[in-house]
């Protein structure tokens, strides 16, 4: 029987996990899916990712493949899964893919929403938000969340631990919207560095509350220095929203 190349997308809150890349000894996303795989169909295979989330990000629209020549229909994929993944993990869509479809490679752009509770009141029912009390000036930030947009060298807004060679993206969407005590920020971008997102949003709120104005957005690009951008946000309130394939 020829191997098929299944996709799978798949939601999960991530606050249990440490992250989607499998590590020894550690509750991974891409550990767990591997795991109910190999429960379901007796082979040992591995799950590739589009996006490496963070221990803590969550995800409505994480895409992964893995090739496999089991009888077990891919339309029976996502519920024969389900029945085998713990609560807060889910296969949304399972689909048979041409063989040469890669949900790394293949990807065109990704998209990321960042919440921020800005209630007086910790929401203790809700967890992939930030609750962080206190007003915003959503206006000013939506300004220099524009300013982000383009192609633009994003060294500074990158972790010091991401070593790529080439710390260039271009951001396509970047915007901030408030509905009652809700604040969410856009993110769509053809690429991300290692807390690129948490950092840009570290960043704006500094712009919201106060400290900066939304133009210091130039002056951070140009810097090149992770110490000229705002502190990080905590993982709690990202989710990856969908990939996007041509």
């Amino acid at each position: 029987m020829p191997k098929r190349n299944i996709k799978l997308v798949i939601h999960y809150d991530g606050t249990a996990y440490h992250g989607w890349a499998s590590q020894p000894g550690m509750a991974t996303i891409q550990g767990t899916i591997e795991e109910a795989i190999g429960k379901l169909t007796g082979e040992t295979i591995k799950v590739n990712g589009s996006s490496r989330t963070d221990a803590g990000v969550h995800a409505m629209g994480q895409v992964a493949n893995f090739k496999i020549n089991s009888p077990v229909p891919t339309e029976n994929f996502a519920k024969a899964l389900n029945n085998l993944l713990p609560g807060g993990l889910t296969i949304a869509r399972a689909e048979q893919m041409p063989d040469d479809f890669d949900a790394i490679s293949d990807t065109v752009e990704k998209r990321y929403d960042y919440l921020i509770n800005t209630g007086l009141i910790r929401p203790v029912l809700v967890r992939n938000q930030w609750h962080r009390p206190g007003v915003l000036d959503v206006g000013k930030m939506n300004t220099a969340a524009g300013l982000l947009v383009g192609t633009h060298d994003f060294k500074s807004f990158a972790s010091a631990a991401d070593q790529r060679e080439s710390s260039v993206r271009t951001i396509t969407q970047c915007q901030v919207q408030q509905d009652g005590d809700l604040v969410t920020i856009s993110v769509q971008a053809d690429g991300f560095l290692y807390n690129m997102v948490r950092n840009i949003v570290g960043t704006l709120v500094e712009v919201g509350r106060g400290r900066w104005e939304a133009e210091i957005i130039a002056t951070i690009l140009e810097a090149k220095d992770r110490k000229a951008a705002g502190p990080i946000a905590p993982a709690c309130g990202l989710c990856l929203l969908k990939i996007f394939y041509e």
